[in-house]
């Protein structure tokens, strides 16, 4: 299945990239996100992750279908956490495949960017201090937080 999900359970990568298998691809790269310890100098001990799931769905897979054609991918997938991530978790995955290189890694930056950009999902991060603060994921705060 090449589209965009919003997954509440650990993403499985190496499930997830069997889905761009294509024989005429000659390329395929994937991005991963994860949950770090640390955000603009702040200790991080977890995330929680919240979408409007159906505007993030509708949003996510327009992103994919422009990815498809703007940079002529032969498939291209995307899967978001929800609820509770520890540090170390897989919070985002992105996968393309393409006949060449050049376009898979293009379209798989464009999309992560578009998805950072556009698909409502925001993030609490919960620091080491007690405070949390909700972002978008493109890391700015969320009305006035932080």
């Amino acid at each position: 299945m090449n589209g965009f999900s919003l997954c509440p359970d650990a993403i499985d990568g190496a499930a997830e990239a069997r889905r761009l298998d294509d024989a005429g691809a000659g390329a395929c790269v994937v991005f991963e996100g994860w949950v770090r310890n640390h955000n603009e100098g702040r200790a991080v001990q977890r995330l929680d992750y919240q979408a409007f799931a159906p505007l993030a769905l509708s949003e996510g897979g327009k992103i994919l279908a422009e990815a498809r054609s703007r940079f002529a991918v032969r498939a291209a997938s995307a899967v978001h956490r929800t609820g509770s991530l520890a540090i170390g978790e897989m919070a985002v995955w992105v996968g393309v495949s393409a006949d060449h290189r050049d376009a898979a890694f293009a379209a798989c930056r464009w999309i992560i960017d578009e998805i950072k950009q556009r698909v409502p999902i925001w993030k609490n991060e919960h620091y080491a201090d007690g405070e949390s603060g909700w972002l978008h994921p493109d890391n700015s705060p969320v009305d006035g937080a932080r």
